[in-house]
């Protein structure tokens, strides 16, 4: 299964950068979560699913853009779930900060995150990559030992993104605007809008921390939905499945603190759900104290 990930994978950073001219122009329609989808999107998908009909090993794939197919012939050997350009506008842009995210389960009755067996995050420009297999981590391409994440634990030293599409400005200023005042001179604040891009930073020991708060306010505060649904185009854009299936077991693997904003694993979560009530918020930092100390601080 592992050299499956990285042969798809492979294929669709090859099909990424042959066609450099296409990035740029939005493709004019939305994944089945509501996610605007970008030329880059649509050639990298396509990629995906030319090598999954060449492999023909038996599969059930979730992807973005496809939601549920089924490839090969035959019942299907796995479930794989599959964010072929994770980081979007980055990669439109022709930015380092996007990934590509693959995860495996030997599980379809119905899978989820806790049943992954296998996961691949390929960064898209370098094609450094890094792979869990159970509590197994391994990483290639980096010019140093990974994981290498930071002892970071005060608030205002830490380097950190934030997410912004599809969450109101003002709501997320609201909630943690006091900490970027706070870090933004002493620490750093970025804003990749890449789940997998800001997680895979933190075990490189680049950022100290990745907040995404949306779906906890949206959850606290019902009322809050309008807001959501008019910065997402009349839909809820948290963190799907496909964002967070590579990217969480790895993350765990390398031994970072990794939980939604409540504190909760995302062993429960249903990885073809996508839903706004099977969506998810997300905290990971590279040390305990300072995961507790966000928890605490941010403005619920």
């Amino acid at each position: 299964m592992k050299r499956l990930l990285f042969n798809a994978a492979t294929a669709i950073r090859r099909a990424a950068h042959s066609n450099r001219a296409q990035r740029g122009a939005p493709s004019g329609h939305d994944s089945p979560g509501g996610d605007a989808q970008f030329d880059i999107d649509l050639i990298a998908e396509q990629a995906l699913w030319r090598y999954l009909e060449r492999a023909r090993t038996p599969l059930a794939v979730y992807t973005e853009d496809g939601a549920l197919r089924s490839v090969g012939d035959g019942d299907p050997e796995a479930f794989l779930i599959v964010d072929p350009i994770d980081g979007t506008r980055g990669a439109a842009a022709g930015l380092e900060s996007s990934m590509i995210s693959l995860a495996v389960t030997r599980t379809s009755d119905p899978p989820r995150l806790r049943d992954i067996t296998d996961a691949l995050l390929m960064e898209l420009t370098t094609g450094r990559w890094m792979y869990a297999h159970g509590d197994s981590f391994e990483a290639h391409g980096y010019p140093y030992t990974v994981p290498a994440q930071t002892n970071v634990t005060e608030l205002k030293r830490m380097f950190w993104s934030i997410e912004f599409n599809g969450h109101p400005v003002h709501l997320m200023n609201d909630a943690y605007g006091h900490l970027v005042d706070m870090s933004s001179n002493t620490g750093g604040v970025f804003i990749f809008n890449s789940c997998a891009y800001s997680i895979s930073r933190i075990i490189t020991g680049q950022l100290d921390a990745y907040v995404d708060v949306g779906n906890r306010i949206l959850r606290d505060h019902p009322e809050t939905r309008i807001d959501f649904e008019r910065a997402g185009r009349g839909n809820i854009l948290h963190l799907f499945p496909y964002d967070v299936a590579a990217a969480v077991p790895i993350a765990q693997a390398a031994g970072i603190i990794i939980t939604d904003a409540y504190g909760d694993s995302f062993d429960n979560m249903s990885l073809t759900d996508i839903s706004s009530e099977n969506q998810r918020s997300c905290i990971a930092t590279s040390t305990r104290e300072l995961h507790e100390q966000l928890i605490a601080a941010i403005r619920w």
